[in-house]
Protein backbone atom coordinates (compact mmCIF):
# COMPACT_ATOMS: atom_id res chain seq x y z
CA UNK A 1 0.00 0.00 0.00
CA UNK A 2 1.48 3.64 -0.86
CA UNK A 3 1.51 6.12 2.08
CA UNK A 4 -2.01 6.91 2.63
CA UNK A 5 -0.55 9.88 4.63
CA UNK A 6 -0.33 11.76 1.82
CA UNK A 7 -3.90 11.73 0.79
CA UNK A 8 -5.09 12.67 3.88
CA UNK A 9 -6.20 16.47 3.12
CA UNK A 10 -7.06 15.91 -0.74
CA UNK A 11 -10.05 13.22 0.95
CA UNK A 12 -11.41 15.56 3.70
CA UNK A 13 -12.82 17.26 0.76
CA UNK A 14 -12.77 14.64 -1.99
CA UNK A 15 -16.11 14.11 -3.84
CA UNK A 16 -15.41 10.32 -4.85
CA UNK A 17 -18.47 8.81 -2.53
CA UNK A 18 -16.42 6.42 -0.45
CA UNK A 19 -14.99 9.39 0.95
CA UNK A 20 -18.19 11.15 1.79
CA UNK A 21 -19.44 8.54 3.52
CA UNK A 22 -16.66 8.01 4.99
CA UNK A 23 -16.28 11.71 6.91
CA UNK A 24 -19.93 10.14 8.42
CA UNK A 25 -18.24 8.15 10.48
CA UNK A 26 -15.56 10.82 11.60
CA UNK A 27 -18.45 12.50 12.27
CA UNK A 28 -20.26 10.40 14.47
CA UNK A 29 -17.12 10.00 16.44
CA UNK A 30 -15.81 13.44 16.41
CA UNK A 31 -15.00 13.58 19.70
CA UNK A 32 -12.62 10.38 19.58
CA UNK A 33 -12.30 6.38 19.13
CA UNK A 34 -15.80 4.81 20.19
CA UNK A 35 -15.45 2.92 23.74
CA UNK A 36 -15.00 0.02 22.15
CA UNK A 37 -11.41 0.66 20.20
CA UNK A 38 -12.53 0.28 16.79
CA UNK A 39 -15.14 1.07 14.01
CA UNK A 40 -17.45 -1.57 12.89
CA UNK A 41 -18.44 -2.19 9.25
CA UNK A 42 -21.03 -4.96 8.57
CA UNK A 43 -22.63 -6.04 5.59
CA UNK A 44 -25.60 -9.12 5.22
CA UNK A 45 -26.18 -12.20 3.49
CA UNK A 46 -29.57 -14.01 3.37
CA UNK A 47 -28.26 -17.55 2.53
CA UNK A 48 -31.59 -18.56 1.16
CA UNK A 49 -29.88 -18.65 -2.55
CA UNK A 50 -26.62 -19.00 -3.71
CA UNK A 51 -24.32 -15.82 -3.58
CA UNK A 52 -24.43 -13.42 -6.66
CA UNK A 53 -22.92 -9.99 -7.93
CA UNK A 54 -25.18 -7.95 -5.45
CA UNK A 55 -23.83 -9.74 -2.33
CA UNK A 56 -20.58 -9.46 -3.32
CA UNK A 57 -20.70 -5.74 -4.27
CA UNK A 58 -21.62 -4.90 -1.17
CA UNK A 59 -18.79 -6.48 1.05
CA UNK A 60 -16.73 -4.61 -1.88
CA UNK A 61 -18.18 -1.19 -1.69
CA UNK A 62 -18.59 -1.70 2.28
CA UNK A 63 -14.51 -2.67 1.99
CA UNK A 64 -14.07 0.94 -0.19
CA UNK A 65 -15.46 3.05 2.66
CA UNK A 66 -13.73 1.19 5.40
CA UNK A 67 -9.97 1.82 3.38
CA UNK A 68 -11.69 5.24 2.83
CA UNK A 69 -12.37 5.81 6.45
CA UNK A 70 -8.75 4.34 7.28
CA UNK A 71 -6.77 7.29 5.19
CA UNK A 72 -8.64 9.69 7.06
CA UNK A 73 -8.46 8.42 10.70
CA UNK A 74 -6.14 6.85 12.51
CA UNK A 75 -8.77 4.87 14.30
CA UNK A 76 -8.67 0.84 14.01
CA UNK A 77 -11.56 -0.87 11.88
CA UNK A 78 -13.18 -4.41 11.42
CA UNK A 79 -15.70 -5.76 9.05
CA UNK A 80 -18.33 -8.58 9.66
CA UNK A 81 -19.73 -10.44 7.03
CA UNK A 82 -22.71 -11.63 8.62
CA UNK A 83 -24.88 -14.63 7.22
CA UNK A 84 -28.78 -14.76 8.14
CA UNK A 85 -28.61 -18.40 8.38
CA UNK A 86 -31.03 -18.49 11.18
CA UNK A 87 -34.51 -17.54 8.73
CA UNK A 88 -36.42 -19.89 7.41
CA UNK A 89 -36.55 -21.11 4.46
CA UNK A 90 -39.53 -19.46 2.79
CA UNK A 91 -39.52 -20.61 -0.89
CA UNK A 92 -36.94 -22.90 -2.87
CA UNK A 93 -34.96 -20.88 -5.30
CA UNK A 94 -35.24 -22.04 -8.66
CA UNK A 95 -31.42 -22.47 -9.49
CA UNK A 96 -30.06 -25.27 -7.16
CA UNK A 97 -30.74 -29.42 -7.25
CA UNK A 98 -32.82 -31.57 -5.47
CA UNK A 99 -35.77 -29.30 -4.62
CA UNK A 100 -38.74 -31.79 -3.92
CA UNK A 101 -36.30 -32.28 -0.54
CA UNK A 102 -35.93 -28.95 0.40
CA UNK A 103 -40.04 -28.27 -0.15
CA UNK A 104 -40.03 -30.56 2.84
CA UNK A 105 -37.82 -28.64 5.06
CA UNK A 106 -39.82 -25.30 4.12
CA UNK A 107 -39.87 -23.14 7.20
CA UNK A 108 -36.93 -24.83 9.37
CA UNK A 109 -33.71 -22.39 9.77
CA UNK A 110 -31.18 -22.52 6.57
CA UNK A 111 -28.94 -24.16 9.17
CA UNK A 112 -31.22 -27.21 9.73
CA UNK A 113 -31.55 -27.67 6.02
CA UNK A 114 -30.05 -30.43 4.12
CA UNK A 115 -27.28 -29.62 1.48
CA UNK A 116 -29.40 -30.10 -1.61
CA UNK A 117 -25.56 -30.15 -3.32
CA UNK A 118 -24.83 -32.71 -1.02
CA UNK A 119 -21.36 -31.32 0.23
CA UNK A 120 -21.55 -29.75 3.52
CA UNK A 121 -23.51 -30.16 6.72
CA UNK A 122 -26.15 -27.98 5.56
CA UNK A 123 -27.91 -25.78 2.71
CA UNK A 124 -26.69 -22.67 4.96
CA UNK A 125 -23.22 -24.42 5.29
CA UNK A 126 -22.80 -24.66 1.78
CA UNK A 127 -23.95 -21.41 0.52
CA UNK A 128 -22.06 -19.38 3.31
CA UNK A 129 -18.64 -21.29 1.79
CA UNK A 130 -19.93 -20.53 -1.44
CA UNK A 131 -19.72 -16.45 -0.42
CA UNK A 132 -16.57 -17.03 1.74
CA UNK A 133 -14.32 -18.31 -1.11
CA UNK A 134 -15.26 -15.80 -3.21
CA UNK A 135 -14.63 -13.13 -0.49
CA UNK A 136 -11.21 -14.74 0.04
CA UNK A 137 -10.70 -14.66 -3.56
CA UNK A 138 -10.46 -11.30 -4.06
CA UNK A 139 -8.87 -10.80 -1.26
CA UNK A 140 -11.13 -8.95 1.65
CA UNK A 141 -10.32 -8.33 5.44
CA UNK A 142 -13.30 -9.66 7.08
CA UNK A 143 -14.51 -11.99 9.91
CA UNK A 144 -17.77 -14.19 9.21
CA UNK A 145 -19.94 -14.17 11.69
CA UNK A 146 -22.81 -16.91 11.29
CA UNK A 147 -26.59 -15.93 12.86
CA UNK A 148 -26.90 -19.65 14.09
CA UNK A 149 -24.00 -19.43 15.88
CA UNK A 150 -24.52 -16.06 17.36
CA UNK A 151 -28.04 -17.64 19.10
CA UNK A 152 -27.09 -20.42 20.05
CA UNK A 153 -23.93 -19.49 21.31
CA UNK A 154 -25.05 -17.15 23.62
CA UNK A 155 -23.84 -13.37 21.45
CA UNK A 156 -27.21 -12.45 21.48
CA UNK A 157 -28.90 -13.18 24.85
CA UNK A 158 -28.50 -9.71 26.54
CA UNK A 159 -29.61 -8.22 23.45
CA UNK A 160 -32.89 -10.64 23.16
CA UNK A 161 -32.98 -9.64 26.76
CA UNK A 162 -33.69 -6.17 25.71
CA UNK A 163 -36.06 -6.96 22.99
CA UNK A 164 -38.09 -8.78 25.46
CA UNK A 165 -38.18 -5.71 27.65
CA UNK A 166 -39.41 -2.96 25.57
CA UNK A 167 -41.71 -5.68 23.76
CA UNK A 168 -44.52 -3.21 23.55
CA UNK A 169 -42.47 -0.32 22.59
CA UNK A 170 -41.38 -2.09 19.86
CA UNK A 171 -44.56 -3.71 18.81
CA UNK A 172 -45.56 0.19 18.21
CA UNK A 173 -43.01 0.64 15.76
CA UNK A 174 -44.22 -2.24 13.32
CA UNK A 175 -47.79 -2.43 14.03
CA UNK A 176 -48.71 0.82 12.03
CA UNK A 177 -46.20 -0.93 9.01
CA UNK A 178 -48.76 -3.57 8.44
CA UNK A 179 -51.83 -4.83 7.35
CA UNK A 180 -54.86 -5.15 10.01
CA UNK A 181 -54.76 -9.23 9.09
CA UNK A 182 -50.52 -9.40 9.57
CA UNK A 183 -51.21 -7.39 12.82
CA UNK A 184 -53.18 -10.04 14.22
CA UNK A 185 -50.40 -12.23 14.46
CA UNK A 186 -47.28 -10.19 14.29
CA UNK A 187 -44.62 -10.58 16.66
CA UNK A 188 -41.45 -9.57 17.24
CA UNK A 189 -40.05 -12.89 18.39
CA UNK A 190 -40.57 -15.98 16.15
CA UNK A 191 -39.80 -19.53 18.19
CA UNK A 192 -38.96 -22.02 16.91
CA UNK A 193 -41.80 -25.05 16.95
CA UNK A 194 -39.97 -27.92 19.31
CA UNK A 195 -42.15 -30.20 17.94
CA UNK A 196 -41.57 -29.43 13.84
CA UNK A 197 -38.26 -27.32 13.44
CA UNK A 198 -40.41 -24.84 11.76
CA UNK A 199 -39.83 -20.62 12.43
CA UNK A 200 -42.89 -19.98 13.58
CA UNK A 201 -44.52 -16.86 12.71
CA UNK A 202 -47.14 -16.89 16.10
CA UNK A 203 -48.21 -13.65 18.80
CA UNK A 204 -45.98 -14.40 21.51
CA UNK A 205 -46.40 -13.80 25.11
CA UNK A 206 -43.10 -12.26 27.23
CA UNK A 207 -43.51 -14.10 30.37
CA UNK A 208 -39.71 -12.73 31.95
CA UNK A 209 -37.26 -11.04 29.70
CA UNK A 210 -34.18 -12.24 32.25
CA UNK A 211 -34.89 -15.69 31.69
CA UNK A 212 -36.03 -15.15 28.31
CA UNK A 213 -39.24 -17.33 28.53
CA UNK A 214 -42.00 -17.02 26.06
CA UNK A 215 -45.29 -18.57 25.64
CA UNK A 216 -46.95 -19.03 22.25
CA UNK A 217 -49.42 -21.81 20.98
CA UNK A 218 -48.05 -24.62 18.52
CA UNK A 219 -50.52 -26.99 17.22
CA UNK A 220 -52.89 -26.25 19.57
CA UNK A 221 -50.57 -26.71 22.59
CA UNK A 222 -49.64 -23.75 24.74
CA UNK A 223 -45.60 -23.75 24.45
CA UNK A 224 -43.00 -22.24 27.02
CA UNK A 225 -40.01 -22.08 26.33
CA UNK A 226 -36.97 -19.57 26.27
CA UNK A 227 -35.55 -17.22 23.34
CA UNK A 228 -32.21 -18.20 24.17
CA UNK A 229 -29.69 -21.00 22.49
CA UNK A 230 -31.31 -20.88 19.41
CA UNK A 231 -34.89 -21.96 20.42
CA UNK A 232 -36.61 -18.45 18.89
CA UNK A 233 -34.98 -15.89 16.79
CA UNK A 234 -36.36 -12.61 15.64
CA UNK A 235 -38.49 -11.02 13.08
CA UNK A 236 -35.78 -9.61 10.51
CA UNK A 237 -36.13 -5.85 10.92
CA UNK A 238 -35.66 -6.32 14.60
CA UNK A 239 -33.04 -8.58 14.21
CA UNK A 240 -31.78 -6.49 11.84
CA UNK A 241 -32.07 -3.63 14.77
CA UNK A 242 -30.57 -6.01 17.66
CA UNK A 243 -27.35 -6.72 15.22
CA UNK A 244 -27.00 -3.62 15.36
CA UNK A 245 -27.23 -2.87 18.98
CA UNK A 246 -25.72 -5.89 20.09
CA UNK A 247 -22.43 -5.90 18.00
CA UNK A 248 -22.23 -2.01 17.95
CA UNK A 249 -22.24 -1.58 14.01
CA UNK A 250 -21.32 1.53 13.27
CA UNK A 251 -21.58 1.50 9.08
CA UNK A 252 -24.02 -0.20 6.71
CA UNK A 253 -25.74 -0.18 3.99
CA UNK A 254 -28.27 -1.27 1.67
CA UNK A 255 -30.30 -1.95 -1.20
CA UNK A 256 -32.32 1.12 -2.59
CA UNK A 257 -35.51 -1.53 -1.87
CA UNK A 258 -34.55 -1.96 2.09
CA UNK A 259 -35.10 2.14 2.60
CA UNK A 260 -38.21 1.13 4.42
CA UNK A 261 -36.55 -1.42 6.00
CA UNK A 262 -33.37 0.70 7.49
CA UNK A 263 -36.03 3.32 8.78
CA UNK A 264 -38.25 1.26 10.71
CA UNK A 265 -35.03 -1.00 12.09
CA UNK A 266 -33.73 2.60 13.19
CA UNK A 267 -36.57 3.15 15.12
CA UNK A 268 -36.76 -0.15 16.70
CA UNK A 269 -32.80 0.47 17.17
CA UNK A 270 -33.86 3.56 19.24
CA UNK A 271 -36.17 2.40 21.42
CA UNK A 272 -33.63 -0.41 22.48
CA UNK A 273 -31.45 2.46 23.68
CA UNK A 274 -28.68 1.82 20.98
CA UNK A 275 -27.32 3.94 17.68
CA UNK A 276 -28.29 2.97 14.19
CA UNK A 277 -25.39 2.79 11.79
CA UNK A 278 -24.42 5.40 9.12
CA UNK A 279 -24.78 3.97 5.69
CA UNK A 280 -26.47 4.66 2.63
CA UNK A 281 -28.90 3.08 0.25
CA UNK A 282 -27.73 2.39 -3.41
CA UNK A 283 -29.76 1.44 -6.77
CA UNK A 284 -30.04 -2.61 -7.49
CA UNK A 285 -28.88 -4.13 -10.57
CA UNK A 286 -30.63 -5.11 -12.99
CA UNK A 287 -30.91 -7.96 -15.66
CA UNK A 288 -31.12 -7.40 -19.74
CA UNK A 289 -34.83 -7.34 -19.25
CA UNK A 290 -34.75 -4.37 -16.52
CA UNK A 291 -35.91 -6.39 -14.00
CA UNK A 292 -34.18 -6.83 -10.47
CA UNK A 293 -31.54 -9.27 -10.01
CA UNK A 294 -33.00 -12.06 -7.75
CA UNK A 295 -30.71 -14.76 -6.13
CA UNK A 296 -33.46 -16.81 -6.13
CA UNK A 297 -34.20 -16.75 -9.63
CA UNK A 298 -30.91 -17.06 -10.87
CA UNK A 299 -31.21 -13.97 -13.33
CA UNK A 300 -28.90 -11.67 -14.28
CA UNK A 301 -25.23 -12.41 -14.24
CA UNK A 302 -23.34 -15.12 -11.33
CA UNK A 303 -20.27 -14.35 -9.50
CA UNK A 304 -18.89 -16.96 -12.21
CA UNK A 305 -19.80 -16.00 -15.50
CA UNK A 306 -18.28 -12.50 -15.13
CA UNK A 307 -15.11 -14.36 -14.11
CA UNK A 308 -15.52 -16.59 -16.76
CA UNK A 309 -15.01 -13.66 -19.47
CA UNK A 310 -13.21 -10.89 -17.49
CA UNK A 311 -10.95 -9.67 -14.80
CA UNK A 312 -11.33 -9.75 -10.82
CA UNK A 313 -10.71 -6.26 -11.23
CA UNK A 314 -13.46 -5.15 -14.36
CA UNK A 315 -16.20 -6.39 -11.90
CA UNK A 316 -15.01 -4.50 -8.80
CA UNK A 317 -14.37 -1.24 -11.71
CA UNK A 318 -17.96 -1.92 -12.60
CA UNK A 319 -19.75 -1.94 -8.49
CA UNK A 320 -17.60 1.23 -7.97
CA UNK A 321 -19.26 3.05 -10.48
CA UNK A 322 -22.38 5.24 -9.65
CA UNK A 323 -23.75 2.73 -6.97
CA UNK A 324 -26.97 5.14 -6.20
CA UNK A 325 -27.67 4.46 -10.22
CA UNK A 326 -29.64 1.21 -11.54
CA UNK A 327 -27.59 -0.35 -13.82
CA UNK A 328 -28.05 -3.18 -16.41
CA UNK A 329 -25.86 -6.19 -15.73
CA UNK A 330 -25.68 -8.76 -18.20
CA UNK A 331 -22.71 -10.39 -20.99
CA UNK A 332 -22.67 -7.43 -22.74
CA UNK A 333 -21.55 -4.59 -20.49
CA UNK A 334 -18.25 -7.00 -19.52
CA UNK A 335 -16.16 -5.54 -23.09
CA UNK A 336 -16.38 -2.33 -22.06
CA UNK A 337 -15.93 -2.15 -18.15
CA UNK A 338 -12.62 -4.00 -18.62
CA UNK A 339 -11.67 -1.69 -21.61
CA UNK A 340 -12.53 1.46 -18.97
CA UNK A 341 -10.78 -0.50 -15.91
CA UNK A 342 -7.86 -0.39 -17.89
CA UNK A 343 -8.08 3.53 -19.31
CA UNK A 344 -8.70 4.45 -15.88
CA UNK A 345 -5.66 2.83 -14.81
CA UNK A 346 -3.58 4.20 -17.14
CA UNK A 347 -4.66 7.46 -16.10
CA UNK A 348 -3.96 6.75 -12.78
CA UNK A 349 -0.30 7.70 -12.32
CA UNK A 350 0.11 11.40 -13.97
CA UNK A 351 -3.07 12.33 -11.92
CA UNK A 352 -2.78 14.98 -8.87
CA UNK A 353 -3.65 13.46 -5.36
CA UNK A 354 -7.11 14.69 -5.34
CA UNK A 355 -8.18 13.29 -8.99
CA UNK A 356 -6.40 9.96 -8.17
CA UNK A 357 -8.32 9.58 -4.94
CA UNK A 358 -11.77 10.08 -7.62
CA UNK A 359 -10.47 8.02 -10.11
CA UNK A 360 -12.12 3.97 -9.40
CA UNK A 361 -9.01 2.23 -9.57
CA UNK A 362 -7.65 4.20 -6.67
CA UNK A 363 -10.42 2.30 -4.90
CA UNK A 364 -10.30 -0.68 -6.26
CA UNK A 365 -6.85 -1.43 -5.26
CA UNK A 366 -6.66 0.82 -2.39
CA UNK A 367 -4.19 3.62 -3.42
CA UNK A 368 -1.87 0.69 -4.38
CA UNK A 369 -2.11 0.79 -8.10
CA UNK A 370 -0.07 -1.66 -10.15
CA UNK A 371 1.76 0.37 -13.03
CA UNK A 372 1.54 -1.96 -15.95
CA UNK A 373 -0.65 -1.21 -19.24
CA UNK A 374 -2.49 -3.15 -21.72
CA UNK A 375 -0.76 -3.19 -25.24
CA UNK A 376 -4.45 -4.22 -26.68
CA UNK A 377 -8.04 -3.57 -25.36
CA UNK A 378 -10.28 -6.26 -24.83
CA UNK A 379 -12.44 -4.86 -27.87
CA UNK A 380 -9.84 -5.14 -29.86
CA UNK A 381 -8.84 -8.46 -29.16
CA UNK A 382 -12.61 -9.29 -30.06
CA UNK A 383 -13.09 -8.44 -33.03
CA UNK A 384 -9.65 -9.83 -33.84
CA UNK A 385 -10.53 -13.60 -32.72
CA UNK A 386 -14.06 -12.84 -34.85
CA UNK A 387 -12.49 -12.67 -37.65
CA UNK A 388 -9.89 -15.53 -36.96
CA UNK A 389 -13.42 -17.34 -36.71
CA UNK A 390 -12.87 -21.27 -36.54
CA UNK A 391 -8.87 -20.71 -36.58
CA UNK A 392 -9.13 -18.75 -33.14
CA UNK A 393 -6.66 -20.14 -30.40
CA UNK A 394 -3.96 -18.83 -27.93
CA UNK A 395 -2.00 -19.73 -30.18
CA UNK A 396 -3.12 -17.67 -33.34
CA UNK A 397 -3.94 -14.64 -30.96
CA UNK A 398 -0.26 -14.58 -29.58
CA UNK A 399 1.30 -15.29 -33.21
CA UNK A 400 -0.86 -11.87 -34.35
CA UNK A 401 -0.07 -10.12 -30.93
CA UNK A 402 3.83 -10.81 -31.58
CA UNK A 403 3.95 -9.59 -34.87
CA UNK A 404 1.91 -6.90 -33.56
CA UNK A 405 4.29 -5.50 -30.58
CA UNK A 406 7.59 -5.94 -30.44
CA UNK A 407 8.78 -8.23 -27.12
CA UNK A 408 5.20 -8.51 -27.14
CA UNK A 409 5.21 -11.79 -25.20
CA UNK A 410 2.92 -13.84 -22.83
CA UNK A 411 5.96 -13.67 -20.51
CA UNK A 412 6.27 -10.33 -20.56
CA UNK A 413 2.61 -9.05 -20.63
CA UNK A 414 0.88 -11.25 -17.95
CA UNK A 415 -2.25 -9.48 -17.77
CA UNK A 416 -2.62 -9.66 -21.55
CA UNK A 417 -1.93 -13.41 -20.95
CA UNK A 418 -4.58 -13.55 -18.46
CA UNK A 419 -6.97 -11.71 -20.54
CA UNK A 420 -6.57 -13.78 -24.12
CA UNK A 421 -8.09 -16.87 -22.75
CA UNK A 422 -11.08 -14.94 -21.20
CA UNK A 423 -11.73 -12.98 -24.74
CA UNK A 424 -11.58 -16.80 -26.07
CA UNK A 425 -14.05 -17.21 -24.17
CA UNK A 426 -16.54 -14.45 -24.51
CA UNK A 427 -16.24 -15.12 -28.17
CA UNK A 428 -17.37 -18.46 -28.00
CA UNK A 429 -20.39 -18.11 -25.74
CA UNK A 430 -21.45 -14.93 -26.13
CA UNK A 431 -20.46 -13.33 -29.61
CA UNK A 432 -19.66 -15.67 -32.13
CA UNK A 433 -23.43 -17.14 -32.90
CA UNK A 434 -24.50 -13.23 -33.36
CA UNK A 435 -21.80 -12.23 -35.83
CA UNK A 436 -23.36 -11.86 -39.72
CA UNK A 437 -21.30 -10.03 -42.23
CA UNK A 438 -23.36 -7.94 -44.81
CA UNK A 439 -22.97 -6.75 -48.40
CA UNK A 440 -21.73 -3.40 -48.54
CA UNK A 441 -23.71 -0.95 -50.38
CA UNK A 442 -22.91 0.68 -53.49
CA UNK A 443 -21.04 3.88 -52.04
CA UNK A 444 -19.78 1.56 -49.44
CA UNK A 445 -18.12 -0.83 -52.09
CA UNK A 446 -15.96 2.09 -53.30
CA UNK A 447 -14.83 3.37 -50.09
CA UNK A 448 -13.89 -0.26 -49.38
CA UNK A 449 -11.85 -0.41 -52.70
CA UNK A 450 -9.95 3.25 -52.07
CA UNK A 451 -9.42 1.54 -48.71
CA UNK A 452 -7.54 -1.50 -50.26
CA UNK A 453 -5.36 0.62 -52.45
CA UNK A 454 -4.29 2.80 -49.76
CA UNK A 455 -3.48 -0.57 -47.77
CA UNK A 456 -1.59 -1.74 -50.50
CA UNK A 457 0.68 1.43 -50.75
CA UNK A 458 2.00 1.66 -47.46
CA UNK A 459 5.17 1.13 -46.23
CA UNK A 460 5.99 -2.01 -44.13
CA UNK A 461 5.75 -1.80 -40.68
CA UNK A 462 3.09 1.42 -40.85
CA UNK A 463 1.78 2.79 -37.14
CA UNK A 464 -1.11 1.95 -36.33
CA UNK A 465 -2.27 5.86 -36.06
CA UNK A 466 -0.94 6.97 -39.86
CA UNK A 467 -3.14 3.75 -41.19
CA UNK A 468 -5.64 5.47 -38.61
CA UNK A 469 -5.33 8.47 -40.58
CA UNK A 470 -5.88 6.83 -43.91
CA UNK A 471 -9.32 6.19 -42.63
CA UNK A 472 -9.94 8.78 -41.46
CA UNK A 473 -9.68 10.88 -44.88
CA UNK A 474 -11.57 8.33 -46.93
CA UNK A 475 -14.36 8.38 -44.26
CA UNK A 476 -14.60 12.10 -44.83
CA UNK A 477 -14.66 12.23 -48.40
CA UNK A 478 -16.28 8.99 -49.48
CA UNK A 479 -19.90 10.73 -49.31
CA UNK A 480 -21.12 9.55 -45.76
CA UNK A 481 -23.04 11.61 -43.38
CA UNK A 482 -20.76 11.18 -40.52
CA UNK A 483 -17.76 9.38 -39.69
CA UNK A 484 -19.69 7.05 -37.62
CA UNK A 485 -21.80 5.83 -40.48
CA UNK A 486 -18.64 4.62 -42.35
CA UNK A 487 -17.00 3.23 -39.56
CA UNK A 488 -20.46 1.36 -38.79
CA UNK A 489 -19.99 0.00 -42.66
CA UNK A 490 -16.64 -0.92 -41.74
CA UNK A 491 -17.70 -2.86 -38.50
CA UNK A 492 -20.44 -4.55 -39.77
CA UNK A 493 -19.04 -5.32 -43.61
CA UNK A 494 -15.31 -6.79 -42.60
CA UNK A 495 -16.11 -8.19 -38.74
CA UNK A 496 -19.94 -8.32 -38.84
CA UNK A 497 -20.85 -6.57 -35.67
CA UNK A 498 -22.18 -3.43 -34.91
CA UNK A 499 -19.47 -2.28 -32.51
CA UNK A 500 -15.62 -2.31 -33.12
CA UNK A 501 -12.44 -0.98 -32.35
CA UNK A 502 -9.91 2.16 -33.86
CA UNK A 503 -9.42 0.57 -37.27
CA UNK A 504 -5.99 1.58 -37.22
CA UNK A 505 -5.02 -0.85 -34.28
CA UNK A 506 -7.27 -3.52 -35.80
CA UNK A 507 -5.69 -3.34 -39.26
CA UNK A 508 -2.02 -3.19 -37.59
CA UNK A 509 -2.82 -6.28 -35.29
CA UNK A 510 -4.27 -8.09 -37.65
CA UNK A 511 -2.02 -7.30 -40.64
CA UNK A 512 -2.21 -5.63 -43.78
CA UNK A 513 -2.29 -8.76 -46.29
CA UNK A 514 -4.60 -10.07 -44.17
CA UNK A 515 -7.12 -6.70 -43.68
CA UNK A 516 -7.01 -6.42 -47.22
CA UNK A 517 -8.46 -10.55 -47.57
CA UNK A 518 -11.24 -9.53 -45.61
CA UNK A 519 -11.71 -6.23 -48.04
CA UNK A 520 -11.64 -8.44 -51.32
CA UNK A 521 -14.50 -11.11 -48.93
CA UNK A 522 -16.94 -8.06 -48.36
CA UNK A 523 -16.59 -6.75 -51.89
CA UNK A 524 -17.34 -10.25 -53.56
CA UNK A 525 -20.58 -10.66 -51.04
Amino acid sequence: MTDLSAFRDAALTSKAWPYEEARKLLKRYANGAPAKGHVLFETGYGPSGLPHIGTFNEVLRTTMVRHAFETLSDVPTRLIAFSDDMDGLRKVPDNVPNQEMLREHLGKPLTRIPDPFGTHESFAAHNNARLREFLDRFGFEYEFASSTEYYTGGRFDEALKLVLRHYQGIMGVMLPTLRAERQATYSPVLPVSPKSGIVLQVPVEVLDPETGMIAFEDEGERIEQSVFAGQAKLQWKVDWAMRWVALDVDYEMAGKDLIDSVIQSGKIARVMGGKPPEGFNYEMFLDDKGEKISKSKGNGLSLEQWLSYGPDESLAFYAYREPKKAKALHFGVIPRAVDEYWQFRGNYAAQPAEQKLGNPVHHIHNGDVPSEALPVTYSLLLNLIGVLGAQANEDAVWKLLERYGEGLTRESNPDLAKLVPLVLAYYRDVVASTLKRRAPTQMEAEALRRLDAVLAELPEGASAEDIQNHVYEIGKTGGFESLRDWFKALYETLLGSEQGPRMGSFIALYGVENSRKLIAEALAA
